[in-house]
This record gives C-alpha cells, structure tokens and sequence, in this order.
C-alpha cells in the first residue's frame, strides 16, 4: 500500500507541475519553466514504475527530460573545453550494435528458411514503404536541403530492438520481428547509402561507398564481436545480457540528449513543424506495413509484426550516419525527434494490440488451457 501511495503522490506533484508550467507559458515564462519541466518528467517516470501499464512509458518519460535538458541548457551537453560530445555517438552506436550481437545467434536467422515469406514480405515492405514515405515528406516539408535530407535518413534506416520489444508485448510474432531486423540491419551497409543516393541525392551528395564503411564499422563489426562473444564466452558472462538492454536504453538517450542540444537552434525553429511530419511518418509507417501484410494475404499476428517493424526504425543508426558526415546538428534532427515519438506511439499501439488477442493467439491459449485439464 505504501508503494502505491509513493507512485500516486508522485504522479499528482507532476500533475500539480505541469498544470504550474502551462501557467508559466500563458504568463510568457517558458524559458524559465526548464526546472519545473525536468521535474514533471522525473515525477511522471517515478509514478509510471509503479503501474504495470505504464512501466513502458519510463524510458520515453526520461528520454523526453533528456531532450528538455539539452533545449534549456545545451551547453552541459555539446562539449567540455575542446572536446565535443558528438564524437561519442559513433562509439555508442557500436556498443548498441555489439548488445545487439550478444543477443543474437546463427539461429535467429532459421526463420529465414523455416518462414521465408513473412521474412520477405517484412524487410521488402521496409524497403519500399519508409524510403518512398520519408521522400514525399521531405519534398512536402520546404526544410533546409539538409534537415530535409534527415526525413528521408531516417526513413531508409532498418528497424532496430526497439521493435522486437513492441512486437513482444503486441502479442505479435515476436521471433518473425528479430529475424525481419537482424537481416534488415545486416543488409543496412549496402541498401541504406544506395536508396539515400536515390531519395535523398537532390538534397545534399551522397558518397555511397564512404557511406557504406561508415555503416560497416558501426553496424557490422560491432555485431560480429557480439555474436563472437555470445559464441564463445556467452555462457561464463551471462550479466551482461542482462545489462545490455539497460546500457543500450542509457546509450540511446544520450545520443538524442547530445543531438538535440547540438541542433538545439535548428529544432527551436522547425520543431514543431518536424515533430508533425515525423509523427506522420511514423504512424502510415504503421499502417501501410500493416496493409503490405494484409495485401499479400499474411496472419494478423504477422501483420501486426510487420506494422510493427516498418513504423519503427532505428533511430541510432541514423544519427550515427548523420554524424558520420559531419550534419549531426541539422541531418540528425529528425532521427533525434523520430526516436522518442515512436516509443510513444508504439507502447500505445502495443498495448492496444495486446488486449485484443488474434484468432491464433486466442487458439494457442485455449489448446493449452484444455492441456491442463
């Protein structure tokens, strides 16, 4: 009871703050609600841990203080003396992508043989819907040549663990979602510059081949040490699966707390207006994935995957690429505003999906239920 009464308080002081912030922004004071802002966001988080439903929500919760942080007070966030914090972003990126490989094994990829059409149909519907998407929006949106090209970066990006997660509390076909994104993300190096060369190459120049390295040490390389690991010491080191999801939760954080305070003005300027297009983006991702499935006659469960791994990209990745070249501040915008969007917006629909079981969900409950009887 105690606990509960803790979480309560706690969601009502942040209640109580945010209700004191929006008098703030009708008084002509936002840029001196950042505190009360951080605040509501740390109480939101605390009051989420304490209700199952919501415990989803508290990476968001704490990304979204992140991103506070760094528009209020960018300064902590973009470098100390000479040394600039965007060149962390590639090294964290690689220690995702070596969580990743530790997660792995040469059997995820089974599947691939076992089930080829749903794999097909999955990183086919990635390849087509999201690019196209991300294309019509960036020529829509009238950004800068480079924050445009962002839109478009993101949208040639394969999905990342952040799906195989929805797909899980989806009820979803979750060993049909990391099989869609352990191929998706190994085909990245070579797709990804070559669709950006074609979507994105009357916004800024493309070097494919520079690109594709780019990709390849922070993709490639990363998960192969990661399978290796898995392979050979996995067994005697089995913390760090444990600890690998947390760590790469912190590291996704700080990639967007640091792209955010680097594209700080930027984002001030065009938030809004980005925040709108992405949301878009994100949710006909969902809904053409799911009608992709549909089209080509796949089980709801599998649609429901498929919806589930073309909404979501991975928005690490991006931001690495978007360094790579040296446009954090301006390329890397969208993947920085994509990430905790689609968190959001992908516990709402999982958790949705997760109440309304499918017919073969339904099936596979009331065959074990008569197994016990």
């Amino acid at each position: 009871m105690g606990k509960i009464t803790v979480y309560s308080i706690a969601l009502a002081l942040a209640g109580l703050l945010f209700i004191t912030t929006l008098g703030m922004i009708g008084t002509g004071n936002l840029e001196h609600s950042g505190l009360l802002i951080l605040g509501f966001f740390a109480l939101l988080a605390l009051g989420f841990s304490g209700y199952e439903k919501t415990k989803g929500l508290i990476f968001t919760t704490m990304i979204f203080a992140g991103v506070t942080a760094a528009l209020y007070y960018p300064h902590y966030f973009t470098n100390i003396g000479d040394f600039k914090f965007t060149v962390l972003i590639i090294p964290l990126i690689q220690i995702i992508m070596f969580g990743m490989g530790t997660t792995m094994s040469i059997k995820d990829f089974a599947m691939v043989f076992q089930s080829p059409k749903g794999v097909i149909i999955g990183v086919s519907a990635q390849l087509i819907v999201m690019p196209i998407l991300g294309y019509f929006l960036a020529q829509f949106s009238n950004f800068p040549p480079e924050i445009a090209a962002g839109i478009v970066l993101i949208g040639c990006s394969p999905s990342g663990v952040a799906s195989n997660v929805m797909a899980f509390l989806a009820n979803a076909n979750a060993a049909l979602s990391i099989t869609i994104t352990s191929i998706a993300t190994l085909l990245a190096p070579s797709l990804t510059p070559l669709m950006m060369k074609l979507f994105a190459g009357e916004f800024i120049e493309i070097e494919v081949f520079a690109m594709m390295w780019s990709i390849v040490k922070m993709i490639i390389i990363p998960i192969g040490a990661g399978l290796l690991f898995n392979k050979f010491l996995g067994s005697s080191a089995k913390w760090l699966g444990r600890a690998m999801p947390l760590i790469s939760m912190l590291a996704i954080g700080l990639i967007i707390t640091i792209i955010t305070a680097a594209g700080r003005d930027s984002l001030l300027e065009i938030g809004g207006i980005l925040m709108v297009l992405v949301l878009v983006h994100n949710i006909f991702g969902y809904l053409l994935g799911y009608w992709y499935a549909i089209f080509f006659k796949m089980s709801e469960r599998d649609a429901r995957t498929i919806a589930i791994e073309v909404g979501m990209q991975n928005g690490g990745l991006a931001s690495g690429i978007a360094n790579s070249l040296g446009k954090i501040a301006t390329m890397g915008l969208a993947p920085a505003v994509f990430g905790p969007l689609m968190n959001i917006t992908g516990s709402i629909l999982a958790s949705y999906w997760h109440d309304r079981p499918t017919d073969e969900k339904a099936e596979s409950l009331i065959t074990n239920k008569q197994a016990h009887i």
